[in-house]
């Protein structure tokens, strides 16, 4: 498995359509266009699949080709974000334009960048460093060169320990939020 569609709201899960349904569609996953993932498990198979608008994750838990498939959305929190995601698959599949990514989805450059100094702070603590040392490194040398009863009232040394306590949490399973989105 490449990734948990449970988890990821934005993948589309296809399996085999039901008996009846004889007007539903098969898909060969290599005329989709440049495929980021092509991952075949024993849970089926995993795709990304290319689009300049935002790629499109696909979970085709019956990869047997020429089998006609159905869509599956399940009835959790994530509804919304599922049914967006499908509803630009389809769109794609016939040949218009699927249209953005749901929104938060992939993470701003924002996100990204708090991301990346939670990872630098909680590298250094685990290290043995101060606060002070962090905030002195992700640029906040003013406030790291304070003495110690402004330091301790200062933004800069909340900011450091705000980041290290979120990072903590995402290391201790918290990560699992960010594929989430709400």
């Amino acid at each position: 498995m490449v990734w948990r569609p449970e988890l990821t709201a934005v993948t589309v899960i296809l399996d085999a359509a039901p008996d009846g349904f004889d007007g539903a569609d098969s898909l060969d996953p290599d005329t989709l266009g440049t495929l980021l993932i092509d991952q075949v498990g024993i849970d089926g198979r995993h795709i990304i699949v290319a689009d300049a608008s935002g790629d499109h994750w696909l979970w085709l838990r019956d990869p047997t080709p020429g089998t006609p498939l159905a869509a599956i959305v399940p009835l959790d929190n994530d509804f919304s974000t599922r049914m967006a995601s499908l509803m630009r698959f389809h769109r794609r599949l016939f040949g218009r334009e699927p249209g953005p990514p749901p929104r938060g989805w992939p993470l701003s450059a924002y996100r990204l960048a708090r991301l990346h100094r939670m990872l630098r702070a909680l590298d250094m603590r685990q290290d043995g460093a101060t606060y002070r040392e962090i905030a002195a490194e992700l640029g906040r040398e003013d406030d790291a060169k304070l003495p110690a009863t402004e330091w301790k009232v200062s933004a800069g040394r909340s900011f450091v320990i705000r980041l290290v306590r979120d990072a903590t949490a995402m290391m201790n399973g918290g990560y699992r939020k960010l594929l989430r989105i709400r």
